[in-house]
């Protein structure tokens, strides 16, 4: 029997443009627990001490905030994003078919 193993999104997180293409995927789902899941998996590719040392959250905190529970303020995300050294850009949405 073959054995498999889960996949983790974080494995691949290397780099800030990995980061900010995962991030803005996980936007455009406009699912904000999937997106708050997504900051989760994020800073622990970063390492989790590190973001909190950062942003001056405490990681117990952090974990409780970005896990699939969490419903972070929106002044945890810009200093979690802050901290990965991405930002938020806004575009015009594409036109509604009537």
């Amino acid at each position: 029997m073959a054995k498999t193993r889960v996949f983790d999104a974080a494995t691949y997180l290397d780099s800030r443009e990995a980061i900010a293409a995962y991030l803005s995927e996980a936007f455009e789902t406009r699912d904000p627990a999937f997106v708050t899941e997504a900051l989760g998996t994020v800073a622990r590719a970063q390492g989790m001490a590190a973001i909190a040392r950062e942003t001056g959250l405490s990681r117990e905190n952090l974990y409780k905030a970005l896990g699939a529970d969490g419903h972070p303020e929106f002044v945890t995300v810009m200093k979690v994003l802050d901290s990965l050294g991405v930002q938020l850009h806004a575009i015009p949405a594409a036109a509604k078919v009537a």
